[in-house]
């Protein structure tokens, strides 16, 4: 049977990446996005390769989409790993776009793949270095848990304390209020896949060379006095972690976040250290 590792955003940058790292494992990639031309692209160098992929068309903050491809997934063997990388920038839309793709999506991709999951898998999402710099007390933390119980009053309340916020600013802070909510529902999420014999993890990207991270070089080179290491990343250099945390020999590793950043947060990144 076919050992089945999803990438969503993996059609070009970290996650395109993660996935030529997996197929080089054995896995039978499924390379998710919304763009299908640039999702062909990608597909078709992995086959190139000699490796076994295959494209498919989903907008993770819609949930029936979310099912619909975990289903799949489930009929092209057994779905081992789910990489929950895609993801939106500030630059990208606006604050409740944002907030649906990144929070809610995380939510959708989760809960689809938890009725899939394989004994043995896991599923990493995906969170920024935002979610550690932004001020921990303008985190609505008591919202977070409605995500797993209403989520359309979860919505309600997280974009309710983004408008508290200066109109500018919004799209930052609903990006930061999103990754800061993917890394708890992340770590609140691997009790329930202990129950399938499956793992939760989440891991955190510093500032990378990808066309995502492009669109935020020039804030984010602010940043790079505190790194120790004084450059941005390359999707090489992130992709190996992500295939690496998927080995069924770290069993006992679960509901934790991971830092891939040059050492940014460690050397006192912050929102007030600029």
């Amino acid at each position: 049977m076919k050992k089945v590792c999803v990438v969503t955003g993996g059609g070009s940058g970290i996650g395109f990446a993660a996935a030529k790292e997996a197929a080089k494992k054995g896995y039978y990639v499924m390379i998710v996005g919304r763009n299908e031309k640039k999702l062909a692209g990608a597909v078709e160098e992995l086959r190139k390769d000699g490796c076994e992929a295959e494209a498919y068309s989903c907008d993770v903050s819609d949930r029936e989409h979310c099912f619909a491809l975990a289903r799949h997934a489930a009929e092209c063997g057994a779905v081992k790993a789910v990489l929950h990388i895609a993801g939106m920038s500030p630059h990208m839309g606006d604050a409740e776009k944002i907030m649906q793709a990144n929070a809610l999506g995380t939510v959708n991709i989760n809960d689809a793949f938890f009725e899939v999951i394989a004994e043995g898998g896991c599923v990493i999402d995906t969170s920024s270095t935002s979610a550690y710099m932004a001020p921990s007390f303008i985190m609505p933390k008591r919202v977070y848990p409605l995500a797993c119980t209403d989520r359309k009053l979860f919505m309600d309340k997280m974009m309710k304390k983004v408008k508290m916020f200066p109109r500018k600013t919004r799209e930052g802070v609903a990006y930061s209020m999103s990754k800061h909510f993917t890394i708890w529902f992340a770590k609140q999420d691997a009790a329930r896949f202990a129950r399938k014999n499956a793992r939760v993890l989440s891991i955190t990207p510093g500032n990378f060379e990808t066309p995502l991270g492009n669109l935020e070089k020039e804030e984010a080179s602010t940043y790079l006095k505190f790194a120790a290491i004084k450059r941005n990343g390359l999707p090489e250099e992130i992709a190996p972690l992500y295939v690496a945390l998927i080995d069924e020999r770290l069993s006992y590793l679960t509901g934790t976040d991971i830092l891939c950043d040059g050492g940014c947060i460690a050397g006192g990144a912050s929102a007030f250290a600029r």
